[in-house]
């Protein structure tokens, strides 16, 4: 990367049957041979993120970020107690996948399925159970100055605590990403679209 060190290094599975303390020592050495200012991990467990946040508070060191899979589609985080557990040790969630591959874009209907394997793993029948949470996203979005589906569902995760980090192709789809930014959505939205997620988690 041509850096003297990087701003967040991040441990990307568990890796068993290695334990997570052997990772977490690890992260620690990195930290404290200058190489990063912060480290994380990524799609870790409470259990395995306490362990890991354990033994890097003993040497002084911060446990910054827990990257998950979290959307309106892929609400796990929140069931299996992660979103919770970041929020008590101060550690940021990173949510990947935070438009579900495209599925919460709007672009995608029961007409006009995702392209290749995308499109295999995505069923005509399900596309249209989604497109009601698709009309609340943009109903929604229009209320905040024609906001698009995808920049609802983004700022709906920062709601929650999290940080999305959106895949782009583009610059276009950057210039969209920036645009869930600089506004909020109301407690009573955030609260409709929970309620219109449930049918159709992933």
């Amino acid at each position: 990367l041509g850096l003297a060190r990087v701003d967040l290094y991040q441990i990307h599975w568990p890796f068993p049957p290695m334990p997570v303390e052997m990772w977490a020592e690890g992260l620690a050495e990195a930290v404290e041979a200058g190489l990063t200012r912060a480290v994380g991990v990524s799609n870790y467990s409470v259990a395995q993120m306490r362990r890991t946040h354990a033994l890097l508070a003993k040497r002084g060191i911060a446990l910054a970020s827990n990257q998950v899979e979290y959307s309106l589609l892929q609400r796990a985080p929140e069931r299996n107690g992660v979103l919770a557990a970041c929020k008590e040790l101060g550690v940021t969630l990173i949510a990947y996948s935070p438009i579900a591959k495209g599925l919460l874009s709007g672009k995608y209907t029961p007409a006009n399925p995702p392209p290749g394997l995308r499109g295999r793993q995505t069923s005509r029948t399900y596309l249209a159970r989604l497109q009601p949470l698709i009309g609340l996203l943009k109903e929604i979005g229009q209320a905040h100055g024609g906001k698009t589906p995808a920049q609802a569902a983004l700022n709906w995760l920062m709601c929650k605590g999290a940080v999305p980090i959106p895949g782009v192709k583009n610059a276009r789809q950057v210039q969209g990403n920036v645009g869930a930014l600089g506004w909020r959505l109301t407690n009573d939205e955030v609260n409709a679209l929970d309620l219109a997620s449930e049918p159709v988690q992933l």
